[in-house]
């Protein structure tokens, strides 16, 4: 089935986009930038435990880039050159068409530098690795998240970013979370905007640590969890 685009505004005035396959947005109507710096940069990257001498970040749902290029943003923020060497496994089963990409108006809030980088990360050609910058790799992965397989204790960040347990149940399984465990890290994290209780559950059955955290936008509460 044809998944149709639509690029709506949300309430902080960055755009977010609307899947006729999945009858849902990508980002919340309250505010799409603002949502993703709360759950995924604020709460997710920017908390990650330095211990790390490498970010290893898996995302699930490369779609409009906003996740990547905000934890790019973070990274440069404070010296302009990455710190801390990332990696950035996103998987993505229906990429944007590049003339929907075009149509989002995230560049007119970066700088000139980053804004470059936005239109390098959604170039990038899929299924192998490269360099946006020194520091930061970036490897999208066109497919699914069950027929992903990664290095075991590879990853020490996931942004669990699929579309609402309503809309794609069958990414909020217990089997996904079971998969993802062992390619996690010692100490790794994953952060989802999602609080549904099903889903705390399943993690916590796959051997995750759950920890509620305040949510964005005056959600009560999205999800943290630890391996």
């Amino acid at each position: 089935m044809e998944n149709k685009i639509e690029v709506k505004m949300t309430k902080d005035g960055s755009h977010t986009l609307m899947s006729s396959l999945f009858d849902d947005s990508y980002h919340a109507h309250n505010g799409a930038m603002s949502e993703s710096e709360h759950v995924y940069i604020d709460a997710g990257f920017a908390a990650l435990s330095p211990d790390f001498n490498r970010v290893d970040i898996l995302e699930l749902g490369f779609g409009s880039g906003m996740n990547a290029i905000l934890t790019l943003k973070s990274a440069l923020s404070q010296t302009g050159k990455i710190e801390r060497p990332i990696r950035f496994t996103s998987i993505e089963a229906y990429p944007i068409p590049m003339d929907v990409v075009a149509q989002l108006n995230y560049k007119a809030g970066f700088t000139p530098e980053l804004a470059v980088l936005f239109d390098k990360l959604h170039q990038a050609p899929w299924d192998c690795d490269v360099e946006i910058i020194p520091g930061f790799i970036l490897h999208k992965v066109h497919g699914k998240l069950q027929d992903f397989t990664g290095d075991t204790d590879s990853i020490n960040l996931v942004f669990y970013d699929a579309f609402a347990p309503s809309k794609q149940p069958e990414l909020w399984q217990q089997d996904n979370f079971d998969r993802l465990f062992p390619v996690m890290q010692a100490g790794g994290m994953l952060v989802s905007y999602c609080a549904n209780g099903q889903f705390k559950r399943n993690l916590k059955a796959a051997g995750f640590k759950v920890k509620p955290y305040p949510g964005a936008l005056g959600r009560r509460e999205m999800t943290r969890a630890w391996k």
